[in-house]
């Protein structure tokens, strides 16, 4: 059994996941034993071969290439990477487009998970490409939290909620940490089921993070004395359609941890901001209308994803 293993997902970024690669590679001493699994979700056939030559001109043992010919989303892809995984201690779901900043992170990560017992998912600290601060906490989803908002509820009570903004100097006990860098206890990973696919985008470090926590009793940490880079949504892009993805993803978490009448007070709000929103962005009349049906999976990206040739 290995330490840990690295998963990346590679969506028409094979630039970015060959930097990330040589990244993990150069960070990570001999002193632990670990593979990176590199994913790719579907890529175009000119991407993957990019990602292909780039991964053999690279020439490492540690590395190996698996590849869907259907999109499966950031879940689905990243438990393409778990299936084709060697036994290992812990998982490293890392986003293609980071960059290692704090010396030997997996190792650092290894050792806060072994003295951490209560842990099952941590995090080093995300920096912006500037290697500016970056928000890496956040708080599980609930109608709270979308209708009196985050800063509300860290004002009202900041020891369960913790400022996001907040630079910390000492390892926090959190909800969830971004699914940039998500460092899981392989053990209770594969226990609660893994990332759940049904989650096409969105919410899947949530979702885990709360199954971890009530089926495990495992937490979540920020470990702020390590580091990395995140470019972020190098494979998206912020647009009504992944609004919408967001929304959809939003309505089946809320479904699922907070039953039919806690989805339902989240879409009326919902759609009373968003006809007030239609009235002056037209844009989201898409979205209202969605809102009203009750954001049907049937509309999610999930459901439009051409299977490539071979």
């Amino acid at each position: 059994m290995i330490d840990v293993s690295c998963i990346l997902v590679n969506y028409n970024t094979s630039k970015y996941t060959l930097q990330c690669v040589s990244s993990l590679l150069e960070n990570t001493k001999d002193s632990i034993d670990f593979e990176i699994v590199v994913a790719d979700n579907a890529s175009s056939i000119e991407n993957y071969t990019i990602l292909k030559e780039g991964l053999s001109t690279i020439d490492s043992p540690k590395v190996k290439l698996v590849r869907s010919l259907k999109n499966t989303g950031f879940g689905g892809g990243n438990m393409l990477g778990v299936q084709h995984a060697e036994p290992c201690r812990y998982y490293a779901f890392i986003n293609n487009d980071t960059l290692m900043e704090s010396p030997n992170i997996l190792k650092e990560l290894v050792h806060f998970m072994e003295t951490h017992p209560d842990t099952g998912m941590c995090s080093p600290q995300m920096l912006d490409h500037d290697k500016q601060f970056r928000r890496t906490i956040d708080h599980f989803a609930s109608p709270a939290r979308e209708i009196l908002k985050r800063g509300f509820l860290e004002f009202i009570n900041p020891k369960r909620y913790p400022n996001r903004k907040k630079t910390y100097d000492a390892p926090l006990k959190v909800d969830y940490v971004q699914g940039a860098f998500m460092f899981v206890d392989a053990q209770a990973f594969t226990e609660v089921g893994g990332f759940d696919t049904e989650l096409f985008l969105y919410y899947e470090e949530s979702d885990l993070s709360r199954r971890l926590k009530k089926k495990k009793g495992l937490v979540a940490y920020l470990v702020p004395h390590l580091e990395y880079v995140h470019y972020e949504s190098a494979s998206t892009s912020s647009n009504i359609t992944m609004k919408i993805e967001q929304k959809i993803s939003l309505f089946y978490y809320l479904r699922k941890h907070f039953g039919f009448f806690g989805l339902k007070i989240v879409q009326v709000y919902f759609c009373i901001r968003y006809f007030f929103s239609a009235l002056f962005k037209p844009k989201y009349w898409k979205l209202f209308k969605l809102l009203l049906a009750g954001m049907p999976r049937s509309k999610s990206l999930k459901h439009k994803q051409p299977i490539l040739d071979a």
